[in-house]
């Protein structure tokens, strides 16, 4: 897709072979590497689908949103759509990837597909042992297609649910509280309209609470408050359009709502450490 010119970051679209029940596919990393052949996964790019990594042996280099995560034996990567990844050598380790599309979660497990939430778990203990016998019981299932494709299909539906309940457990500490209605909604209207409001007072005013009852509601839930969180979103949004197209900083200046390049500029280096040329520069470097 291409605006104003520049190249947008490439989504990739779920396109499972003819042999995937219809949402989700099961796969080892060995699998995946030879699928890959050829192709260039180093680029960054915006899968509108989900891909759940669990590495048995080795080490898997991959940058979900800006952020490097080194997945090692035991542990658990989980990109949602909409997130912009970037792939390391897949050659340096092995185990399983499942990718399912959104639509595919059933509503009992649709809470937790949280595009806020954790991305990366290292789990050991009875936690790991339960979460990696849910992901072999769904891999088994995936690889027998003896059953009619609609009784398959609802049996990897309901095995999925049950390995991401597992997943959603694996944070160390004692899990976090489920966000209010406060949060939540102030969340999704954030979403929405980061680019054109960045102030706490016009989202207290659009959804009928005070700003201390916003600010509360999102230290709780987040652990900022409520104009660090607008903040943050925009400074996402900054990095995605900066790393992975050719606008010049004055067009996203102005498609993020500043009045001028300088005063984007001001606020990303206050809040990066870097000016935007600079952070461009090294996002574009290998992993």
């Amino acid at each position: 897709m291409v605006k104003n010119g520049q190249p947008a970051i490439p989504e990739i679209a779920y396109s499972p072979p003819s042999a995937a029940a219809a949402g989700v596919e099961v796969l080892t990393l060995a699998d995946l590497r030879e699928r890959a052949r050829g192709q260039e996964l180093g680029s960054p790019q915006r899968p509108e689908f989900h891909l759940l990594f669990a590495v048995d042996a080795g080490t898997l280099w991959h940058a979900v949103d800006f952020t490097p995560y080194t997945v090692t034996a035991g542990s658990w990567l989980w990109v949602r759509p909409g997130q912009v990844q970037r792939f390391g050598d897949l050659a340096s380790a092995e185990g399983t990837v499942v990718f399912f599309q959104p639509s595919f979660l059933s509503p009992a497990t649709a809470r937790v597909d949280d595009r806020f939430g954790p991305v990366h778990w290292h789990a050991t203990g009875s936690a790991a042992t339960a979460a990696r016998g849910a992901l072999d019981h769904l891999a088994r299932e995936y690889a027998d297609q003896a059953l009619p494709d609609a009784v398959r299909t609802e049996l990897l539906g309901h095995l999925l649910a049950a390995l991401l309940l597992r997943i959603a457990h694996l944070s160390p500490g004692t899990p976090a509280a489920e966000p209010g209605e406060t949060f939540r909604r102030f969340r999704d209207a954030v979403e929405r309209d980061f680019a054109a409001a960045r102030q706490v007072g016009h989202y207290a005013r659009m959804l009928g609470y005070s700003p201390r009852t916003l600010s509360r509601a999102t230290l709780a839930a987040a652990g900022v408050g409520a104009k660090e969180f607008i903040d943050l979103r925009v400074v996402l949004e900054a990095k995605r359009l900066l790393a992975h197209g050719d606008r010049p900083v004055a067009v996203i200046a102005h498609q993020l709502g500043f009045p001028d390049a300088t005063n984007f500029s001001k606020f990303f280096h206050h809040r990066v450490g870097r000016t935007p040329g600079a952070f461009r520069t090294s996002a574009r470097a290998p992993l």
